[in-house]
This record gives C-alpha cells, sequence and structure tokens, in this order.
C-alpha cells in the first residue's frame, strides 16, 4: 500500500510518501495549498493518509486548532481513502534535528511530514 504523511501547517503542508512493504517513510514535497494537496493523493494513487495532528505540549485536553479540525474535516470529505491521525508534537523539532546545511533539498515541512509517516510504520 502506498502511504502518504503529512505536516499540515497554515502556510504550507509538508508531504512524505512510503510502502507499507519496507515501511520506510520519504520526503515528497510542499503542497501550497488543499487543492494541489487533493491533486496529489489522487495522482500518487495514496491508499493510506497519516496526518500529523498538532496538539500543544501542555494541552492535556487536547484541543485542536479549529483552522486544523476545519482542515482534517474537509480532507475527509475530498477523499475517500483511511485518514490516519498521529501525536505530530516534536516532529518540527526531530525534523530540524534531520536538517543539515542549507543545500539540504528536503524542507523542514517535507522533514516533519517524514517524521510523521515513520512513526506510524514503527508504531505497527
Amino acid at each position: 500500500m502506498k502511504y502518504l504523511g503529512i505536516d499540515w501547517g497554515e502556510k504550507r503542508i509538508g508531504l512524505a510518501i512510503g510502502e507499507d512493504e519496507v515501511k520506510l517513510a520519504s520526503p515528497f514535497k510542499v503542497a501550497a495549498d488543499f487543492q494541489e494537496l487533493v491533486k496529489i493523493i489522487k495522482s500518487e494513487e495514496i491508499e493510506v493518509v497519516v496526518i500529523g495532528v498538532p496538539y500543544s505540549i501542555s494541552d492535556v485536553t487536547h484541543k485542536l486548532p479549529q483552522r486544523f479540525a476545519d482542515f482534517l474535516a474537509s480532507l475527509k470529505q475530498a477523499i475517500d481513502i483511511p485518514i490516519k491521525e498521529v501525536d505530530e508534537r516534536l516532529s518540527s523539532k526531530a525534523g530540524d534535528a534531520r536538517i543539515g546545511d542549507k543545500k539540504t533539498k528536503a524542507s523542514r515541512d517535507e522533514i516533519a511530514a517524514m517524521e510523521i509517516l515513520q512513526s506510524y510504520f514503527d508504531s505497527l
């Protein structure tokens, strides 16, 4: 099965791709907006989406930001494939630790998406 990891952000949507056979996530690209994301999911024939849920580290009630909740609801309506939710706390910081110098081709958003997808694979 083909998986797409998503690191949602209000300005950019980081993406990573992987397959369940090898359980290895790789940085893929950054989607500029929701419409581009849906096109990518369809054109890449993604079978499962794994999205990082932006919980606050100190928020024990796990209240989601409204913009993210709206995004997730729209995504569930736009695609007819499973969406797995993963706690993304610290994925961006972990991604920052993996980014080398400015010549690194993968962006911070793609690396964070890779961290999200890889954590999902590791939990299987």
